[in-house]
């Protein structure tokens, strides 16, 4: 057991601490984010504006993959935190090993189901008959490669939550480095269009499975996984899978929502205007994950904290946490409304219909971008303490409360306009409910620190 990051969690200054967390956090999830977006770069400008519409309409099925992962990893990684805030070390190690047990279950499901319904998914997303062989491509072969996506993205949550903040930037500095350049080899060298991207990806994720692997088997981790703690432990799992709910929900809500944006952009648009959203949603990935990494910093320090009921440490991570969300989004918010054009000609250079689709979706759909940093603070906090039902509530409350009726109800209304306008909507209804819940919070935690006291 390494006790020097333990005591970090507890005793270092919690600015110094969070910065410490999140450059390495930031840097792990930019170079995530970048290899898939730089996929789609590959796939408009070598391949085609079809191939991109048709991996877009593959999106929502690696979100429900991104989903499982999530489950398992941000539930995992709470209940190690928390565990090792309340000194509670032999739960620790069993969270890890039940951990991996988890995974594999759970991936064997996962590709099961997916090659069973993949066409008729692939429909459902918004695949056309242009489109769909395309689609079709990619995720036959990203199917082979859920076990993988799920043990390296849940594994190296539980090093990030253990403390290891760089240790887990590596590792995605390793994935990321490793897909791009096959990227180009396979897509541009070999001219293996959307496969080759696909095959890309599995290698890469293939690397960094067994990068956290030596890493639970070595002495730079804090929780080492040993043989006799892989197995089912019902309390363990449930609690996993309790606070995991929150974010899995969020992701198959996100999925259920890009499935209705890309059924509403081919009827009151075209299949080219899936693929401008498919820009669009590259380019709030690139935001919200900035601010996800500032939740992955604070996690630790406020699993770790809450667990050791040291509330005025809790308080502070989250007043900091807060104050940079909100700066990211003000400063991304200028950038996308300053120079919409420029971003879309990143990925697609020759077509003037995806160009006008997506400067103008751009525009309309991120233009509540300043409120939403906040927002996904808040869900990932309550995450962070255990508190499984209002993570889901505040979570879920944008995506599936408010989003999805509007998409339901607009676009039949006032047509194309109907679909970019229902984001910023939701994000101006969910950020006052979320609000209201952050204050009723801080009210609790200062009472809770009066009581220690």
């Amino acid at each position: 057991m390494n006790d020097k990051n333990l005591f970090d969690l507890e005793n270092h200054p919690v600015g110094s601490l969070m910065w410490r967390y999140f450059w390495p956090a930031f840097v792990g999830v930019m170079a995530n984010s970048l290899y898939n977006i730089i996929d789609r770069i590959f796939i408009g400008q070598f391949v085609g504006p079809e191939a991109l519409s048709g991996v877009t309409a593959v999106f929502p099925v690696m979100v429900i993959m991104m989903a499982f992962g999530m489950l398992i990893g941000v539930g995992a990684s709470v209940r190690l935190s928390l565990s090792l805030g309340r000194k509670n070390y032999e739960r620790a190690r069993k969270v890890v090993g039940n951990t991996v047990l988890l995974v594999i279950l759970v991936s064997l499901i996962v590709t099961v189901l997916g090659f069973a319904i993949k066409d008729p998914m692939l429909r459902l997303f918004g695949a056309t008959d242009t489109t769909v062989q395309y689609a079709n491509d990619y995720l036959n072969y990203i199917l082979w490669g859920v076990v993988l996506h799920q043990f390296g993205f849940s594994m190296n949550s539980l090093i990030r939550a253990e403390g290891n903040a760089r240790i887990a930037m590596v590792s995605m500095l390793i994935s990321a480095g490793i897909n791009i350049p096959l990227d180009a080899f396979f897509i541009i060298y070999l001219d293996m269009g959307v496969s080759g991207a696909a095959i890309a990806t599995i290698i890469s994720m293939a690397c960094l499975s067994i990068w956290v692997l030596v890493h639970f088997k070595s002495n730079r981790c804090v929780v080492n996984l040993k043989k006799k703690y892989i197995g089912i432990d019902i309390n363990i799992l449930g609690s996993i899978i309790t606070i995991g709910l929150a974010p899995f929900a969020m992701q198959i809500a996100n999925s259920v929502v890009q499935a209705l944006l890309n059924l509403s952009l081919i009827k009151y648009g075209s299949d080219l205007a899936v693929g401008a959203m498919g820009i669009i949603m590259s380019v709030a990935v690139l935001v919200t994950m900035s601010i996800v990494a500032l939740n992955m910093a604070g996690q630790p320090i406020i699993g770790y904290n809450y667990g050791a009921r040291n509330f005025r440490r809790v308080r502070e991570t989250l007043k900091i946490s807060i104050i940079f969300a909100t700066a990211i989004s003000v400063v991304a918010w200028i950038l996308i409304q300053s120079f919409p054009g420029a971003i879309i000609s990143l990925f697609v250079a020759d077509s003037p219909e995806v160009m006008r689709y997506g400067v103008e979706g751009l525009r309309y759909f991120l233009i509540a971008l300043p409120i939403i940093g906040y927002q996904i603070v808040v869900g990932s906090y309550f995450q962070s303490i255990g508190m499984a039902g209002r993570a889901i509530f505040v979570t879920l409350l944008r995506q599936v409360l408010v989003l999805i009726p509007l998409l339901i109800i607009l676009p039949p209304t006032i047509g194309l306009l109907g679909v970019w306008i229902s984001a910023p909507i939701a994000d101006t209804v969910s950020g006052a409910l979320s609000a209201i819940f952050l204050l009723l919070e801080w009210k609790r935690l200062k009472l809770q620190n009066k009581f220690i006291k």
